[in-house]
């Protein structure tokens, strides 16, 4: 059987990913450091959901699927990271770890370096010296900063990033292309659009209006509601990784280095985007919000925040030619399965 690293599987889109991969059967092993950048104790509550108990030692076994296990462990330690390469001999490996959040990064920049840049190249040396099959990693819809030509297609130049969580992104693609050329290993950079669902992270605009509405607490609207984002829904982004996962990256035979196209390469590195393919006004999506919930929202509108773009719009063109896949939950029935959670999770 094949096995499976997922990093950051503590998080949002590991913790689902891991659940779908185990409940299919599939040889799976989940590390996370389990910061405290947001609740840990959301975190824990994930990997409860999927029946594991956190220790600070080794490697501890699913009570719930016999496929997962799971390691507290941190992407700088780069002794660790090597040890459980050597010990596991991964065939596949999704890296979805990393310090995320724009707004943070302009306060926390080191915090960046360290997990998204040093720890990804952990994980890159680690698959230089025990190779894998295929590395998927996570990359960002911020890779496009200053971009505005819509949609964003993945062949769009991206050179241009507005925050350093979107540089670090960026680097992400360049040292996993880089790794690609230099030592033959098939790579995958996944551009996630505004990803939201239940278990989602508390630092999100849905998590943030929704426990504010229900609180009667005011919501802080930036661009003055003038902002669009390509929300996705979660079980469209595991989808996604789970069909990519089988479809390791190989050297493109059009590609061409005298008009090179960023999304691909003649060596086995690529890159897509994922996302619903369909901007929501965030107005509109506050509106959807309050229908769900049953309640007007209080905001206060706000000026731009510093390292944020004003709209996101996902090309999937590439996805669904090499996948056969497309997102396609509709942002209200996505928002009614979150704001159930919701309040099933915090007993409203």
């Amino acid at each position: 059987m094949s096995k499976i690293l997922i990093t950051g599987s503590a998080g949002f889109i590991g913790f689902h990913l891991a659940e779908r991969l185990a409940r299919e059967g599939k040889s799976v092993v989940g590390i996370d450091n389990i910061n405290d950048y947001y609740d840990t104790g959301l975190k824990l509550n994930r990997l409860k959901e999927s029946g594991i108990t956190v220790n600070n030692g080794g490697i501890v076994q699913s009570s719930k699927h016999s496929s997962y296990r799971f390691q507290k462990l941190d992407l700088a330690d780069q002794k660790g990271i090597t040890k459980l390469f050597e010990t596991e001999r991964f065939d596949y490996v999704v890296h979805l770890a990393a310090q995320a959040g724009v707004r943070y990064s302009l306060t926390h920049p080191h915090k960046y370096i360290e997990a998204n840049i040093s720890g990804f190249l952990n994980i890159l040396e680690s698959c230089r010296k025990f190779p894998v099959k295929h590395l998927v990693y996570a990359s960002s819809s911020s890779v496009y900063g200053k971009n505005t030509k819509m949609p964003f297609s993945v062949s769009d130049n991206v050179d241009h990033p507005v925050s350093l969580y979107a540089a670090s992104k960026k680097s992400n693609e360049l040292m996993a292309h880089t790794y690609s050329h230099l030592f033959n290993i098939p790579a995958t950079g996944l551009r996630f659009f505004t990803v939201y669902g239940p278990w989602g992270r508390p630092d999100m605009a849905l998590f943030i209006f929704t426990r504010a509405i229900l609180e009667g607490q005011p919501i802080q609207v930036f661009n003055n509601g003038n902002m669009k984002r390509d929300f996705t829904y979660i079980d469209d982004i595991v989808e996604g990784i789970s069909r990519i996962v089988s479809i390791p990256a190989g050297p493109d035979p059009q590609w061409n280095g005298n008009s090179p196209d960023p999304s691909g390469s003649d060596v086995p590195h690529r890159v897509y985007n994922i996302g619903k393919g369909k901007p929501v006004g965030l107005m509109d999506f506050i509106q959807a919000l309050e229908e769900t919930i049953g309640k007007k929202a209080k905001k206060e509108m706000q000026p731009m925040q510093a390292g944020d773009v004003p709209a996101t719009w996902a090309d999937t063109t590439a996805l669904e030619k090499d996948t056969g896949y497309r997102p396609s939950t509709d942002i209200r029935e996505g928002i009614k399965r979150f704001v159930e959670w919701y309040k099933s999770y915090f007993g409203y």
